[in-house]
Order: structure tokens, then C-alpha cells, then sequence
């Protein structure tokens, strides 16, 4: 664990530094949480402030979240440490997003929040460890995590679903992604929504989803297609045939109700879910 003190192994310079930097900011306002109310205290140090490193208090709260009667915290403790120093980008990952939700969430202007109690944000971590067991012959520990994951934070991603970086689920309850399901960096996904199969086919047979992508509540998207850089899924939508870049769909099933054009401000970073139609909003 001596490793963990600076979350420096095997990472590039900048990566270092913002990892760095969000473990710096997650101690200060741990310490201003515990100075606001002396009730925390104990919390704040448990969680954050006796850790040396972001990859330490994190793999801390994921074991303490997801361990049971047949996986303890220990147990759980010594998995995640070892993925965690084969693959330290999935630290970067997280950093990421954490700065995500920050800038996204209009409720929330910290770090420490998300850290401790978002659900997105941890089920997004559990499912990132998940994927590393999943690619190194692992599967039944992998399926564990999923099924705890499922369990306790009420949200279903496979481990071997594609997840990149700067991610915000947001509330997250409710959300099922499909095996061979793809979500890019910088999305941003809220409740209730499927990326999930026709129920007909095997093999590759979920989403695609681009860079930058906004995608309402309650949303279903079905099949192996792909949603496109910068497109905007409506609340409520079942979405069946694939969304060209900078798209706005609506509906049941979905159809095109908007363009942006290429370049514009990404959906997924900017939570911009009104249209220029006056009739939409998402």
C-alpha cells in the first residue's frame, strides 16, 4: 500500500497532477466539512483525511460499499488495491469524474459530495474495477461486483461495457448498461435509462455512445447503434435507429427535432437541455 501514498506509479506527469489535485481539494473539504460540524469528524477521517492518497480513500469507499457476507471489506480492500496499481489511468478516470459532476451539477460545487454519497459516481467506479477482473480471466468476481453494484446503489452496468472518462450519471437509479454497450468521454446519462439490446440478437448488440453525448431521463436506447459526437436524447425516448452527430431526437420512437452544428458545445459537458424549438425540452 506504500505505493498509494502519492498515486504516482505509473502515470504520466499531468495525469500525477490531476490526481493530485483532486486528492488535495477532496482533503480540504473534508476538513472544512468536519469544521462545520463537529459530528462529521469522525466521518471526514475515516473517509478521507487517514488515507494518504486518492487511490487509498477510494478503494476504501468502494470496499466499505460493496462488501458482504461472502466478500468482506478486507477481501475487497486487497482486489481493488491490486487494480488499481495494474491500471492506475482508471484513478485518472476517476478524477475526471469527480470535476464532472462538479461542473455539471448545478446542486452541487464541491468534490467531497460525489466522493462520498453519489451513487453514479460510485457505481461507475465499482464497474470500472469490475472491467479490469472481466479482461483478466476473473468473470465470477467481476459478476459479483455487478450484482453488489446492482444491489446496493440500484444501478446495472455490465463490467465488460466500454466506460470512458469525464462521465456523470447523474441520480443514476434505474440505469442499465448492456455488455457490449460503449459511453465515451464526456457524457453525461440521467435516471432511469436503458443502453440495452433488441432482445433478439447476440454478440455485438448494444449502443454506441459518442463523445459528448446528453442523454434525458428515462430514455431507451435499443440495439446495436450509435448515438452520435454532441447528440441530445430526450426524457422518455426509445430510440431504435442511430443518431447523426448533433442531433436532438424526441420521442416515441424517436425522431429528429434539432441540429447543431459541428463543433458546437458538447450537451454532455455544457447540460444545455433545451432546444431551439420552444416545444422541446428534454
Amino acid at each position: 500500500m506504500h505505493l498509494f501514498v502519492n498515486d504516482a506509479f505509473a502515470l504520466e506527469p499531468v495525469a500525477v497532477r490531476q490526481v493530485g489535485d483532486i486528492w488535495a481539494q477532496l482533503c480540504e473539504e473534508a476538513v472544512l466539512a468536519a469544521k462545520s460540524d463537529i459530528a462529521l469528524t469522525r466521518a471526514m477521517n475515516a473517509a478521507i483525511l487517514y488515507h494518504g492518497s486518492f487511490a487509498a480513500a477510494l478503494t476504501h469507499r468502494l470496499a466499505l460499499k460493496l462488501a458482504d457476507h461472502d466478500l468482506d471489506v478486507d477481501e475487497l480492500t486487497v482486489a481493488i488495491t491490486q487494480v488499481f496499481l495494474s491500471d492506475p489511468a482508471i484513478l485518472t478516470a476517476a478524477a475526471a469524474d469527480l470535476l464532472a459532476i462538479k461542473e455539471r451539477d448545478p446542486s452541487n460545487a464541491e468534490i467531497l459530495t460525489p466522493f462520498l454519497y453519489f451513487k453514479g459516481f460510485l457505481a461507475l467506479q465499482g464497474q470500472r474495477v469490475g472491467h479490469w477482473l472481466w479482461h483478466h480471466d476473473r468473470l465470477h468476481f467481476a459478476r459479483h461486483l455487478q450484482s453488489r453494484i446492482s444491489e446496493v446503489l440500484g444501478i446495472d452496468i455490465h463490467p465488460a461495457a466500454r466506460m470512458g472518462k469525464g462521465i456523470m450519471l447523474d441520480h443514476g437509479s434505474g440505469l442499465v448498461i448492456g455488455e457490449t454497450a460503449v459511453v465515451e468521454d464526456d457524457v453525461s446519462i440521467l435516471q432511469n435509462v436503458t443502453l440495452g439490446g433488441t432482445g433478439k440478437e447476440s454478440g455485438d448488440r448494444h449502443p454506441k455512445v459518442r463523445h459528448g453525448v446528453l442523454i434525458g431521463a428515462g430514455a431507451k436506447i435499443l440495439g446495436n447503434i450509435e448515438i452520435g459526437e454532441g447528440a441530445k436524447i430526450g426524457a422518455g425516448s426509445v430510440v431504435v435507429r442511430s443518431v447523426a452527430p448533433y442531433t436532438s431526437v424526441v420521442g416515441v420512437p424517436a425522431r429528429p427535432v434539432g441540429h447543431a452544428a459541428p463543433g458546437s458545445a458538447l450537451p454532455g459537458v455544457s447540460m444545455q437541455q433545451t432546444l431551439d424549438e420552444p416545444d422541446y425540452v428534454i
